[in-house]
This record gives structure tokens, C-alpha cells and sequence, in this order.
């Protein structure tokens, strides 16, 4: 009998997505009966063999039903994601431009963009957004997570392992899988409000879907989500003189100014998206399609500025005024494809785009160049990246020693990339030449003409990729993808995975691999001068911040080349434990070593060097900085995952887990432009090595018990994120002690329809540690706001209706 005739169900036929085939071979189980209970554990991320569970792979692989994520409350999909899997970083931060709009997001304390995101099987487009300020990940980009609506999630699958022989570019830390619902009837409705301890924070958030029968055998599914949150603030009080002096005497206004005047926070917002998942027989295959749209308009701070700054205008804000960033986000995406059989080979032909688009809006704001006549509102431009990929996949199983089966794939795909950059409104950055005043809208400056950009590129890819099981006990796989890009040239990558089952209990199993990540076109094409508040000693004071892409003049004569790849080497080994009873463990020691790490470097100005000083000329800006391929490292690390369900009888069921996570960065070398030597420390400081290295909690983890009895069900989760390190540029660090978080919720059914639930998160109403004196900006900002690993809202609790259908 041949071995995996048994275990097959489906061959995956996705392409770049092996993945995507989950959405017809899911609609198959639910018509075939509900004796497939297990069905939210299936696996099918990172292999074409059989759909498993996720202690049945050669690489390890967190499986996140939709019941999972919104087990606490949690109204954003990436911080649901953050407290499901330990591995995943979800940092909170304020006052970082549009990084308070859209988080960085990443996995095993690598880059953002180290992480390939797919929605049901295929690649999902970056945000337009380059984070610059501070944040962890800065100078990267990210997939927005949060642009996906957790109603429409039906789950999600984390393959923490390097993956960019099967996936492409930017699977060097790992991939995530969201997989959308798919019924083909009923569908449900939930309601959740909730406020922090402090009385701030008030959101409310509406959210469902419904299945559509298609056909005979096809479904629709609709997902919807309307959320509105306000913004939380623990800013401490402004002690500074706000006014100037009349008659070399404090100003009386000085008693009543209100002094809690900067906000630290979560932004506000209102998100509004809606998402459809599709699949429908045609002919002799199955047509499918899903896709969505997303639109969100944030409000966060800036600086204050005083009264008596000189960015003020006192005939306009005579007290003083806060900038307000509020950006529109906005994502569209859409995916349609055909999957059929030609002969004995599976055939997935498919194509999608996606867009995501990020204007800058500034209100409460001004130029002080324009003087008294400066209008208060600006859009200081636009940011736009979009991509369009086709993929041909074909797979199918021949036979092959010793009775098995060999999983075959192999396939094509094309992907274009597009980047803009869209002037803002001309006050938002003109010299109106005012007084000597500072010159564009304060808290953002916007897009000069000479900014603008539409740049392009594209790709084309080959993989094959074999699989097999060659004896019950011993499973074997390897991939090899080669991709030419336009700009840079081509890479070849290779993976090689086996897992060998010891006893019916144990197995161990290992991978290695290559990848590598191409610079993304934000990072080729970004280019901005911006105010910037920078520390050289005598406190934080303005600066003209100048981002050059590495096309730009300034670049050119300073040496800087093209951007070139990251490539990287990983290595994984683990030991899988399925043991009686239900009990399981699994643990995962990995090893990712990068060349070539692309960095924003730090800023050189005109003192540094003459070759600085003549390329600044004419530039307008007071520093510059750029992406560079500038740093090599290794990250080392471990993962364990253990489960136990009991019975308990008539006392119901107590589901427990325990998840935990350990990463270490270090920096194996520094390799910096040529023409720039001696400017180390300018280029990558302490500041970007503390960053890379430490600002990410080695430690982390959950343990989370859930009961059952009856109609009632109760969930303890005790979350740990470990202590990090952030360094200011004076070269203070402070490191930043461990805490605990604890969540508790109690759901209980009123009939099959309806359920109501209630909960609180961060029970105990933990913060970070607060920031050394010096660090505090005159005791305004007590709580690190560039990297909160749990944010810094305290406590907050919620009650949450749900109407099933």
C-alpha cells in the first residue's frame, strides 16, 4: 500500500502560496458532515503533504483559531496575534509620526520586514509607510495587520521557520498565513465596548459575517467591522514657561495654562472594513476569490509648542498649540484564481493586487514662515505602494521508492511593485520667508515637488519543491526557488527539512535553509525632509532631517551605492512530544545569521566631514541619512509550546497552555561606505545598535487556562514580556524590568444564538518602567514612547455581545 495514499486528503497546488488550496479542501469537510471536528487544527502552511496538526510538520508551525484571538477581548488583529504567539512582537508607540497610525509589527526579534504575510495562501502587499522615528524596526515597512478585520479571520497559521525557497523574498524570519472564513451559510454579529482604568480609552467596535450559498457547491462569505477608539494620554505636566516675559516678569497666564498639554498614547481612530471570500465550481475546477477594503483616519500628537516658540505664531495661537497628525490609511486588495486538473498534475492559476495608500494630514497646526495668515490645516502629501502578482502552480504525486509517494510542485510567478510619493500642499512646506521663521506645516512638514516619485519594479520566479514520506516514520523535503528582479539582479535559495518519529510520542525534526529579502521599493525610493527634534547635548531642538534614497544627488556624491539583498542562513531542530492523554509539547531551537542587513543610518551633517558639508549644499536639509546594507548578525533562540486539555466530568473542561519564547540578537559586523569611514558612529550608533540588539524582550510568554462547564466558559491568561534595553542619544540606556500581565473573561451562552461576555485586560493594571530622569523631557514623557512592548495604558475592561446565526 503506498504510505501517503493514507494520509492525503488534497495536494496544495498553490504557488508562491502553498497554502491556498485550504479554502476549497475546508468547504469539501464541512460538506462531507461534522464528524471533522478537528477542522481549526489543520495545518497546511509550509507543506504539500497531508493537512496535519501542528505537532505533525518538519518545522514548527502556532495554529490561532478566531475563538483564540478574540478570547480576551482584543479588538485589533495584531495585538491578538501578539498575545497568541510569544515569538511576535506588537510594540506600542506615541508621538512617531505615522508609526502611531501603523505599528511596526515583527517575529523572533527580527525586522518587520522579515516577515512574509499571505491571506489564504498569497502574498499580501506592504504597507506604504516607512517607519523613521525611533521605533523598533525603524527604516522598514510592514504588512497591516490591523486592515484586516478579525471578524473575517477564520484563522491563523504561524510558520516560524525560514521559508523563502518556498515563498519568495522577505520569509527570513517566517511566514504568516491568514485564513478567511468560508461558510456557506449563517454567521454572527458581536458588539464590544470597553475603557481603560483611567477613564480614557473609550472605544466600541461592531463586527460580523454571513455565508451565501453559491450555486450547488459554492459559498460567499462577507465580513464587516466599524471600530472607533479614543485616544488614551499619560503625558506627565509641562513645567516649562510657556509665555514670554512682560516686563521681565512671568506672565499670569503662567498659573492657570492647562500643563498637561502634550498627548502620549494610543492614537485615536475609526476603522471601517470590509472583506469577501469566495469559491464556486466551474467547469472541471473551482473558481475562487477573495479580497477586501479597508479605510482608517488616526489622530496622535506631536511636540507642543510654547507660546513663545519661535514655530509659533501668537497672533494664531496665542496660548501655544498641539500639531495633530491624522492620517487617512486606506488598503485594497483582491486575489482571483482558478484552481483544476490537467491530467494527473493539479494546476492553480491566479492573480491579485493590492494597494495600500498613506496620506499625511496635519491639523491644529501652521507654517510660522507664512506668519498671521497660515491656514491650520495641511495635507503634506501622500504616500502610495501597490502590488500586482500571477502565479502558475503545478503539483501533483508520483511514486517513488519503497512505496511511497513524492509530492511534486513547481510553478512561475511575476510580481510588480509600484511606489509613489505625492507633493503635499504647497503651504505644507514652503519658506514663506516670515520673520526667519520655521518653514513648513509644524508637527509634519510635508512632501517637497522634489520628492515625488513613481518608481517601479518587477520579478519573476521558478521554484520546484518535492515532499515525501518514505517510511511511516521518516519524512523528507526540500525546495529550491531561483527569482531575477529588475533592479538588483537574481538570488537562488534552497531548503532542506526532515522529521523522523522516534515512538508514537516522540520525534525530532530539523530544517536549514537559505533566503534572503529584497529591498523593498519604500526603502529604494523613500525620500523626505522632515523636522526632526534631535539631543546634541543642550536638549531636544529642531532640526532639518534629510532621508535621501540612494538615487538622489546627495547620495550619488557621497558614495552611497544601490541597495542590494539581505541574504540569510537558518538553521531549526526540534522535539515533538504527542504524549497520552492529549498532552503536547513541542520545542524549537533556531539560528538566522543575515548579511547584509539594511539599515536607516543615523544622520551625518556638514561638520562631520567636508564631503557632507558640499553634497548638503543645496539640499536644504541640515543632516542626512540613508539605506544602507551596512550590518551582519545572528539571531539564536528557542520556542516552546505545550497543551493539555482534562476532563474534569460534571465540573466541565479545563483547557491549558503554555507558550514561551527566547531570541537573542548580536552584531557580527559593520560594513559601511567607503568614502564614509570614520563616521561609524554617526552612520550606526549606539543608538541603532541598542535598537537591533535589545529593545525587543528576549524573554517572553503566555500561560492560559480555559474552563468549561455548561453554558459558562472562563479564561485566566498570565502574559510575560521580559525585560529590553533603550539607549537615548547621549548614549544613556535604561533597561526596562520584566512584568507580568494578567487578562481574565468569562463568556456564558444565553441560547444558541446568544452570548454575552466581560473581561479585563492587564488586571493588575501594570505599566513599564519609567524612563530615567533624563530621558523624561522635563517629566512629559514618563513611559518609553518609542517601544512599549504592552503598551502603557494600564488596565482597561470591556463587555462584549455576540448574536450567532
Amino acid at each position: 500500500m503506498q504510505i501517503n495514499k493514507t494520509l492525503v486528503t488534497m495536494i496544495n497546488a498553490g504557488a508562491v502560496a502553498s497554502l491556498a488550496t485550504f479554502s476549497s479542501g475546508a468547504f469539501a469537510q464541512q460538506q462531507n458532515g461534522p464528524e471533522i471536528e478537528a477542522e481549526e487544527t489543520i495545518q497546511v502552511i509550509g507543506s504539500r503533504l497531508s493537512m496535519r496538526t501542528a505537532t505533525d510538520g518538519t518545522a514548527p508551525v502556532d495554529i490561532i483559531s478566531s475563538e483564540e484571538l478574540t478570547a480576551s477581548g482584543i479588538t485589533e488583529t495584531a495585538r491578538a496575534l501578539q498575545y497568541a504567539v510569544p515569538s511576535f512582537n506588537f510594540p506600542s508607540s506615541s508621538i512617531t509620526d505615522g508609526s502611531d497610525a501603523v505599528r511596526p509589527a515583527s517575529l523572533r526579534g527580527l525586522s518587520p520586514d522579515h516577515t512574509l504575510v499571505l491571506v489564504n495562501g498569497k502574498r499580501r502587499h506592504m504597507s506604504a509607510l516607512v517607519h523613521l522615528n525611533g521605533t523598533t524596526g525603524r527604516g522598514s515597512s510592514n504588512v497591516d495587520l490591523n486592515a484586516i478585520p478579525i471578524s473575517s479571520i477564520k484563522r491563523i497559521e504561524v510558520l516560524r521557520d525560514g521559508a523563502a525557497a518556498l515563498y519568495g523574498s522577505d520569509a527570513i524570519a517566517g511566514v504568516i498565513n491568514i485564513v478567511l472564513k468560508d461558510q456557506a451559510e449563517g454567521g454572527s454579529v458581536t458588539a464590544i465596548t470597553g475603557q481603560t482604568y483611567e477613564g480614557d480609552g473609550e472605544q466600541y467596535k461592531v463586527h460580523g459575517n454571513v455565508g451565501f450559498e453559491l450555486g450547488d457547491d459554492g459559498q460567499l462569505t462577507l465580513s464587516a467591522e466599524y471600530h472607533h477608539k479614543n485616544k488614551t494620554n499619560r503625558a506627565g505636566f509641562d513645567p516649562r514657561q510657556q509665555y514670554p516675559l512682560v516686563d521681565g516678569e512671568l506672565d499670569p497666564r503662567e498659573q492657570t495654562f492647562d500643563r498637561l498639554n502634550h498627548h502620549v498614547g494610543a492614537a485615536e481612530f475609526e476603522n471601517k472594513a470590509l472583506f469577501a471570500n469566495a469559491s464556486i465550481a466551474l467547469g472541471e475546477g473551482e473558481l475562487y476569490a477573495f479580497g477586501g477594503v479597508s479605510d482608517r483616519t488616526t489622530q496622535s500628537g506631536a511636540f507642543y509648542r510654547r507660546a513663545l516658540d519661535s514655530r509659533n505664531i501668537i497672533e494664531v495661537y496665542a496660548d501655544g498649540f498641539l500639531p495633530l497628525l491624522t492620517p487617512e490609511t486606506s488598503d485594497v486588495s483582491g486575489y482571483v484564481g482558478y484552481r483544476f486538473d490537467l491530467g494527473q498534475w493539479q494546476v492553480d492559476a491566479s492573480t491579485g493586487y493590492g494597494e495600500s495608500e498613506f496620506q499625511y494630514r496635519v491639523e491644529n497646526s501652521l507654517n510660522a514662515s507664512i506668519g498671521p495668515s497660515s491656514q491650520t490645516e495641511f495635507d503634506a502629501g501622500t504616500l502610495i505602494t501597490d502590488e500586482m502578482t500571477a502565479t502558475v502552480d503545478f503539483s501533483r504525486f508520483l511514486p517513488f521508492v519503497n512505496n511511497s509517494d513524492l509530492s511534486v510542485a513547481f510553478g512561475i510567478s511575476y510580481r510588480e511593485n509600484t511606489y509613489q510619493i505625492r507633493a503635499g500642499e504647497e503651504a505644507s512646506y514652503v519658506d514663506g520667508g516670515y520673520d526667519g521663521r520655521s518653514s513648513g506645516s509644524q508637527g509634519f512638514t510635508g512632501f517637497k515637488p522634489e520628492s515625488e516619485v513613481d518608481e517601479s519594479r518587477d520579478n519573476t520566479g521558478v521554484y520546484v519543491e518535492v515532499e515525501n514520506m518514505l517510511t511511516p516514520d521518516f519524512q523528507w523535503g526540500a525546495a529550491v526557488r531561483y527569482e531575477d528582479y529588475s533592479d538588483f539582479g537574481s538570488n537562488t535559495s534552497w531548503k532542506v527539512s526532515g522529521r523522523y518519529d522516534l515512538s508514537d510520542e516522540w520525534a525530532i525534526r530539523a530544517t536549514t535553509n537559505t533566503g534572503f529579502r529584497a529591498p523593498s521599493v519604500q526603502q529604494l525610493y523613500f525620500s523626505n525632509i522632515s523636522t526632526l527634534f534631535v539631543d546634541r547635548g543642550n536638549g531636544l531642538q529642531p532640526e532639518q532631517s534629510g532621508t535621501f534614497n540612494n538615487i538622489s544627488s546627495v547620495a550619488r556624491e557621497l558614495g552611497i551605492e544601490g541597495l542590494e539583498p539581505e541574504e540569510s542562513q537558518s538553521f531549526s531542530a526540534g522535539v515533538v512530544f504527542n504524549g497520552y492523554d492529549g498532552f503536547t509539547l513541542t520545542i524549537d531551537a533556531f539560528q538566522i545569521a543575515i548579511d547584509d542587513r539594511i539599515i536607516l543610518s543615523g544622520d551625518v551633517s556638514p561638520q562631520d566631514s567636508a564631503a557632507v558639508a558640499d553634497a548638503l549644499a543645496a539640499s536644504g536639509a541640515d543632516n542626512a541619512r540613508f539605506f544602507v546594507n551596512a550590518v551582519d548578525t545572528t539571531s539564536r533562540g528557542v520556542d516552546v509550546v505545550a497543551s493539555k486539555t482534562v476532563q474534569f466530568g460534571e465540573y466541565g473542561e479545563l483547557r491549558t497552555q503554555l507558550a514561551y519564547g527566547y531570541n537573542k540578537t548580536e552584531i557580527d559586523d559593520v560594513n559601511l561606505p567607503a568614502l564614509l569611514d570614520g563616521l561609524e558612529d554617526n552612520l550606526f550608533d549606539g543608538v541603532e545598535r541598542t535598537r537591533m540588539t535589545r529593545s525587543v524582550p528576549r524573554n517572553s510568554g503566555s500561560i492560559a487556562f480555559t474552563h468549561t462547564i455548561s453554558a459558562l466558559e472562563t479564561r485566566l491568561a498570565f502574559n510575560y514580556f521580559g525585560d529590553y534595553i533603550l539607549e537615548n542619544s547621549r548614549g544613556v540606556q535604561t533597561e526596562f524590568g520584566a512584568k507580568w500581565v494578567t487578562d481574565l473573561s468569562a463568556k456564558y451562552r444565553l441560547n444558541n444564538q446568544l452570548s454575552v461576555s466581560a473581561g479585563v485586560q492587564n488586571l493588575f493594571d501594570e505599566y513599564p518602567d519609567k524612563q530615567r530622569p533624563e530621558s523624561q523631557f522635563n517629566g512629559i514623557f514618563r513611559y518609553p514612547l518609542t517601544n512599549a512592548p504592552f503598551g502603557f495604558n494600564g488596565g482597561y475592561y470591556y463587555a462584549e455581545l455576540t448574536y450567532s446565526f
